[in-house]
């Protein structure tokens, strides 16, 4: 067995052995199978609920399958959602900065739901693109009302003292409301 057989196989045996989404750099060259994969394993998507006051984390949202969305279908366009409950879902990247873990990009993104009629809307294209901002250690969260912001400030730091003390003064900027 040559050299690139003996590495195709290891590579199979690793995809057979667990299902782990998208992870590992498969942009190598090879031009394959896997090229322009992104890795998730530091994205964390956390829902802000500003009616309520609350934030939590839900997993589920990496595919579509939150608590948040099941069973709802989801419209492009929010006037068809008139009476629907506002959640704000906002992708945090946790890398590490001076050696320390640290929330270092943020994107938030609106969505609105109505179970009474099963109808939500939401906007894939933004979910991509500050998903992305996310990774890319941008902060997008500008378009969240102050209260909103609070809430995921207030959830952030209380999930984590450490990593918002070792985040940057951008990001505490951007989360920072008149009333704190």
């Amino acid at each position: 067995m040559n050299e690139a057989d003996r590495k195709k196989n290891e590579k199979i045996k690793k995809m057979s052995g667990s299902f782990n989404i998208l992870s590992n750099d498969s942009t190598d060259g090879h031009g394959g199978y896997g090229v322009g994969t992104i890795n998730l394993n530091n994205v964390t998507p956390v829902f802000v609920d500003p009616e309520e006051n609350t934030a939590f984390i839900d997993m589920g949202a990496l595919h579509a399958r939150s608590d948040v969305e099941k069973r709802i279908k989801f419209l492009k366009d929010r006037q068809e959602v008139p009476n629907g409950k506002l959640y704000w879902l906002v992708w945090v990247t946790v890398e590490h900065l001076d050696g320390k873990p640290a929330y270092t990009g943020v994107g938030a993104c609106e969505m609105i739901v109505d179970r009474s009629i099963r109808r939500g809307y939401k906007s894939m294209p933004e979910h991509v693109n500050n998903m992305d901002k996310s990774m890319k250690g941008k902060i997008a969260v500008d378009h969240m009302d102050d209260r909103s912001k609070g809430v995921l400030r207030r959830f952030l730091k209380d999930f984590n003292q450490e990593y918002w003390d070792a985040s940057t003064d951008e990001l505490k900027n951007h989360l920072h409301t008149d009333d704190e």
